[in-house]
């Protein structure tokens, strides 16, 4: 019967230390997993038997943790594949962190505006209806309608942007009917619809030349610097932020900021013609910048309403640059918030903690001695294939002993 102080000996096993291994020597590694990518990791989760164990107020949570994922020399003999394990987890250790990280960039660059430059195609177009004839109900007053529409040429999704989202107002400027009556508005309110199209329909029965002033919804804003700081900077028109930023790489470059009082800034002959000022705080700044900021120029586009009645439609095309939502942030946002993905890593993490839960009872050392000193003890259904796999290893062995003195290899 073994004694109080040791299980059943195992000895003659083939399947012990591997190569690769602080334990001992030779194993190829698992198909699919190249040595140059497991070699970093595997340094961290194999820990030398002989190393001295660290103070216990040195051992993070993060230590521990890792530490319970080492097998100990006693696995390595029972188990066929013990370097396969360490690869898995070596591997998972370098998942884990490449998920995390990725998807802490996800979350911050979701944060900024992440857009892209697309054509909007224009088509401003007009129909006249001219008098009717007398003793019609409809009435005898010439009249022209105005049209303006557009969309992206290349829009690929199902749902299209509604055209009036592109823009925050739109001003008409007629030159036929004077000072008093030649302005045309709309402009967007929180409770404006978005539409495909702008109409305009006003009576007349002469040519009208119109000139239109498209303001666009710029998300986030943007503001046209004053014309001296935008020479400056090389900046002129742009979100607050990138202006500010182009400020603060000017400053740096240059180096105007006081060397003993860090939060001034020593103004140079231009900053001082811009500022009005020789010396100004850090906090100064946002205040100072934003009288010199101004709404963007609009788009201004030329058209002319003909009202001929052998022509009663015409239609005038214009392309311009306006900025969309980049695909891919719709793509990072649905994957943030997909429960796809963490459903399946909550059911790999769950299976996980099971395997760690059976590793902690394979490897458990504490027993009970007393039962394990009876002979009953080694005759239940769970010492078959431990007696199988010791019978089989010290027949291998002696094989292996009776080849090498006869010099032959036994099949």
């Amino acid at each position: 019967l073994p004694s109080t102080s040791s299980r059943m000996p195992m000895a003659g096993l083939q399947v012990g230390p591997l190569a690769g291994s602080p334990f001992g020597a030779a194993a190829p590694l698992r198909p699919g997993m190249p040595p140059t990518m497991m070699d970093p990791f595997r340094k961290l989760l194999l820990v030398p038997q002989h190393q001295p164990p660290m103070p216990a107020q040195r051992r993070g949570l993060k230590r521990r943790k890792v530490a319970d994922k080492v097998l100990p020399q006693r696995i390595w003999e029972l188990v066929p594949e013990p370097q396969a394990c360490m690869d898995l987890l070596a591997f998972k250790w370098k998942l884990d962190q490449t998920i995390a990280r990725k998807r802490m960039e996800i979350q911050e660059d979701i944060k900024k505006p992440l857009t892209q430059k697309r054509k909007l195609r224009i088509y401003i177009s007009n129909m006249f209806s001219p008098n009717k004839a007398e003793g019609d109900s409809a009435g005898t007053v010439a009249s022209w309608e105005l049209r303006v529409e557009g969309k992206l040429p290349d829009d690929l999704r199902k749902q299209k942007r509604k055209f009036s989202s592109f823009f925050k107002s739109l001003v008409i400027e007629e030159e036929l009917y004077g000072p008093d009556n030649h302005l045309l508005e709309w402009h967007r309110m929180p409770t404006t619809q978005e539409t495909d199209a702008l109409q305009v329909k006003a009576p007349g029965d002469l040519n009208v030349k119109c000139t239109r002033l498209l303001m666009l919804d710029h998300q986030p804003p943007q503001y046209k610097s004053d014309p001296r700081l935008g020479r400056l900077l090389g900046v002129h028109t742009q979100t607050r932020a990138a202006i500010m930023q182009a400020l603060w790489l000017y400053i740096k470059h240059n180096q105007l900021q006081d060397g003993h009082e860090r939060e001034y800034v020593s103004c140079n002959r231009y900053f001082r013609q811009i500022f009005s000022c020789s010396r100004l705080r850090f906090s100064e700044i946002p205040m100072k910048l934003a009288r010199l900021l101004q709404h963007p120029d609009p788009i201004v586009v030329n058209h002319v309403i003909s009202l001929d009645p052998n022509n009663r439609k015409k239609t005038g095309c214009y392309d311009i640059d306006v900025e969309v939502d980049d695909p891919l942030k719709a793509q990072m946002s649905n994957f943030l918030a997909s429960t796809t993905n963490q459903q399946e890593i909550a059911s790999l993490d769950e299976w996980l903690r099971s395997q760690c839960r059976d590793l902690k009872i394979i490897t458990d050392v504490i027993g009970n001695p007393e039962e394990e000193r009876q002979a009953a003890f080694y005759h239940k259904p769970w010492a078959q294939e431990p007696v199988g796999r010791h019978i089989i290893a010290k027949v291998q062995q002696q094989r292996q002993e009776l080849e090498q003195v006869l010099g032959i290899c036994l099949t």
